[in-house]
């Protein structure tokens, strides 16, 4: 046994991992409060017994008297030992309820528990190579829908979109746009919704999310939207469109390099590729200090990496970073005419490329 240690940097290392340990678990009953609301149940009624929240959210006591216990010793429930009451604090149901719009966190704890069931399969390709294949993560879209619809509906239109110069106008008049990777088509769905001028068209190769996407679109009456399932990196659209976007698609693709060179000859020249993905360096010594790191290169291993493995796939990672993303886009042709970033989206970046005339 070791005898020369620092006890000092032993003891720091100890709360850190034992406040890893409580993190997670954390993590995974926000997961679990955010699926059956009991945040917004909590944030409309405000202190309460644990009898009172589970007949408001129509939910076990008991379960709910267990959930408040993790939620308490977390710091995120206040609570009240002598009257016995919990309390969500308003600061707190800021970023937990479905009110929050993107600021919304608890969305994206979903995927701590989504990530945990195809944990026995990565370890076994750490030992093997190759991937998992997106077929596994069963409710991989449903999760990733939820936490983008959130980000579209609050900043689509508003405050995305305005970063292409002059696109509102093109968009009032009539254009042709299409989102690559589209997934279950919400953000195609809502600027359909918002420019009846304009013709939309949704790619994605996954036959689950275009069936949620048309779904949606039949529901809002939109004629003016198409959905293709196709693979990204295969367009062969040569010219067909005059704007293009991309939501957090290029770093999960097999072939991103193909793809963005679909992109390319799928725009018409002068046409700009709104591109948004997250919000990183390429080198990890540029990313200690990256508030979701840990996070970001976590789901990168046990999803986007994997994935992309998982079809003989470059693995780029979502922590590629914006200097791969540069040298990606201009070799394909790009001019890359801005590095962005939006309030309300803290975690991308967006990629203002234009096709040159």
């Amino acid at each position: 046994m070791t005898t020369d240690l620092n006890t000092e940097k032993l003891s720091a290392f100890g709360k850190k991992i034992g406040s890893i340990l409580n993190g997670a678990a954390a993590a995974l009953m926000i997961s679990v409060g955010h699926k059956v609301r009991l945040f917004d149940v909590m944030s409309d009624i405000g202190a309460c017994s644990s009898v009172k929240l589970a007949d408001s959210a129509e939910l076990d006591e008991r379960y709910v008297r267990e959930w408040l216990g993790a939620m308490t010793t977390a710091g995120i429930v206040s609570y009240d030992a002598l009257r016995d009451l919990y309390s969500l604090p308003k600061e707190h149901a800021a970023m937990l309820t479905r009110s929050a719009g993107p600021r919304n966190q608890s969305l994206y704890m979903q995927y701590i528990p989504l990530l945990a069931q195809v944990e026995d399969q990565i370890v076994e390709h750490f030992k093997s190579g190759g991937g998992v294949p997106y077929s596994e993560y069963t409710t991989f879209h449903a999760v990733m829908a939820e936490a983008s619809a959130a980000r579209f509906d609050n900043l689509l239109i508003q405050t995305v979109l305005p970063l292409v110069p002059d696109i509102g106008k093109h968009l009032e008049s009539g254009i042709n746009v299409a989102d690559v990777g589209c997934g279950s088509g919400h953000a195609v769905n809502v600027m359909a919704q918002n420019f009846p001028n304009s013709t939309f068209t949704g790619i994605d190769f996954s036959s689950e999310a275009i069936g949620v996407a048309r779904n949606e679109a039949e529901q809002l009456g939109l004629g003016n939207v198409e959905f293709l399932e196709q693979d990204a990196a295969d367009l062969q659209l040569k010219e067909a469109f005059d704007f293009i976007t991309t939501f957090d698609a290029v770093h999960d693709q097999a072939q991103p390099r193909q793809m963005v060179a679909g992109i390319f000859a799928s725009l018409k020249p002068g046409g700009y590729w709104l591109c948004a993905d997250l919000c990183a360096s390429s080198h990890l010594g540029e990313n200690l200090d990256h508030p979701i790191g840990t996070f970001g290169y976590t789901v990168s291993c046990m999803h986007c990496m994997s994935v992309s493995l998982a079809y003989d796939g470059e693995g780029l990672g979502a922590m590629w970073g914006a200097q791969k993303a540069r040298e990606i886009f201009t070799d394909a042709g790009f001019s890359l005419e801005e590095v962005a970033r939006v309030d309300g989206d803290a975690g991308n970046n967006y990629y203002l490329c234009r096709r040159p005339l």
